[in-house]
């Protein structure tokens, strides 16, 4: 398999924000078969991945509208994935849900509106949302503003009908693959 490496994501809000809501992430449908597919193609993409930007992930895709997630999907890219990676994937799901939009986008959001650096922005939003944080001002124990959860929205429905994540590269690039991803399964039909 070639290597195929992935461009940066973007900082910049207004680009992010622009993104989220373009018609080429909004699915024409989306569907347990939806999610099927858009996870294999996730998983393809991720393990086509230059050494240097690789690693094994693991990748989640659930429904919401349930007072659990509905997970649809979910696998390991490869062997290597650790239960620490489970965890990652609830937090972020939980911010997506949230706050409705990526994981990525509102680390941005709160790096641009908190005046501190990434090494304090855990803290800082956690302070911002009174966040139960058992570490004591540290990363919030629900949530995580780590990029690489993505909402799923469908053409026609008002909301967040689903969350996708990945979680085990680098936070820029788990958000990155995913945009990437999306944007050509949509492109081809995104059944």
């Amino acid at each position: 398999m070639e290597d195929i490496p992935l461009p940066a994501a973007s900082t910049d809000l207004p680009t992010l924000t622009t993104l989220e809501s373009s018609p080429s992430l909004l699915f024409p449908t989306f569907t347990s078969s939806t999610a099927y597919n858009l996870g294999l193609a996730l998983r393809t993409r991720i393990l086509s991945l230059p050494p240097t930007q690789r690693k094994p992930a693991l990748i989640s895709i659930s429904l919401s509208g349930f007072s659990v997630p509905h997970i649809v999907f979910q696998c390991a890219t490869e062997p290597g994935t650790i239960a620490d990676n489970e965890e990652w994937v609830r937090r972020k799901r939980n911010t997506v849900m949230r706050w409705g939009v990526s994981s990525w986008l509102m680390r941005n959001k709160m790096l641009s509106s908190s005046g501190v650096g990434a090494a304090e922005v855990e803290a800082a939003f956690v302070r911002k949302f009174a966040l139960a944080s058992a570490g004591g001002g540290g990363a919030a124990d629900e949530y995580a503003i780590h990029g690489g959860a993505f909402p799923v929205r469908v053409r026609g429905v008002d909301g967040v009908v689903g969350v996708i994540v990945v979680s085990g590269l680098k936070q820029e690039d788990d958000h990155q693959v995913i945009v990437e991803v999306v944007k050509e399964f949509i492109a081809q039909g995104g059944q």
